[in-house]
C-alpha cells in the first residue's frame, strides 16, 4: 500500500526497550519466533507503512539499527518502563503522529493498523487506544506529537502509566473483539515455543 494512500501520516515506534523481566531478564525483542527475531515481524509489517521507523532500546543497539530509521533510549538507566520510551519516541518523531507498538504483538495485522490510523483521522487532536472487552491496550496506540508537553508534564509529576496519562488526555478507544488474536501478547518463554497444531 503506497504511503500516500494510508490514511494519516504516522511515525511508527515499536517498544523493545523493557527490561525482560518474564523473559528471565533477555532482550525480548531480540527472542525468536517463527525463526525470526520478534522485532524482525513488527518490522516487516510497519516497514512499508511509515517514512520514520523508530526502535526504542536501551541495549543491543547494534543489533536493532538495521531494523530502524532511528534508535531512541530512555533517558535513566534503571529500565523506568514502556513510558520512557515512549516519550523518547515523541521526541524524535517527526510526523505530527505517533504510532506505538510493543515487540510481543507479531500476530497484529495491517487492516487493525489501518483501523487504527483512521480512528485517529476521525479524532486527530485526541490519543486512540485499542480496546478489546473491558481492557485498554496503552502500547496499541496514536498519539497526537503535539501531546508530548502533556505526557512530559504527567512523567515529571511522577506518573508512569501510559494507560492513565492517555485515558487522562481524553483518548478514544478503538474497539477489538474481547479475545482477539491479533493482540496476543508474546511475554513469556512459553508463549514463543511453537505450536504443534499452529501453522506459520
Amino acid at each position: 500500500m503506497p504511503l500516500d494512500s494510508l490514511p494519516l501520516p504516522c511515525s511508527i515506534l515499536l517498544l523493545a526497550g523493557g527490561r525482560g523481566q518474564r523473559m528471565g531478564g533477555q532482550d525480548k525483542g531480540l527472542l525468536e519466533w517463527h525463526g525470526r527475531p520478534l522485532i524482525e515481524h513488527l518490522q516487516r509489517l510497519v516497514r512499508p507503512l511509515t517514512d520514520e521507523l523508530l526502535i526504542s532500546c536501551n541495549r543491543n543497539h547494534d543489533r536493532y539499527a538495521p531494523y530502524a530509521d532511528h534508535l531512541v533510549s530512555d533517558d535513566s538507566p534503571d529500565f523506568p518502563g514502556p513510558l520512557a520510551g515512549i516519550r523518547a519516541g515523541l521526541a524524535a518523531a517527526h510526523n505530527e503522529h505517533l504510532l506505538v507498538l510493543p515487540c510481543d504483538v507479531p500476530n497484529i495485522d495491517v487492516r487493525l493498523l489501518t483501523d487504527l490510523r483512521k480512528t485517529a483521522q476521525r479524532n486527530p487532536r485526541l490519543p486512540v487506544m485499542v480496546r478489546h472487552g473491558e481492557f485498554w491496550e496503552p502500547l496499541i496506540c496514536i498519539i497526537p506529537a503535539y501531546l508530548r508537553t502533556e505526557v512530559e508534564h504527567a512523567w515529571h509529576a511522577g506518573e508512569r502509566s501510559p494507560r492513565k496519562i492517555l485515558l487522562q488526555l481524553g483518548s478514544v478507544g478503538l474497539e477489538c473483539p474481547a479475545d482477539d488474536p491479533r493482540l496476543a501478547n508474546l511475554n513469556t518463554p512459553a508463549l514463543l515455543q511453537p505450536r504443534s497444531d499452529v501453522s506459520e
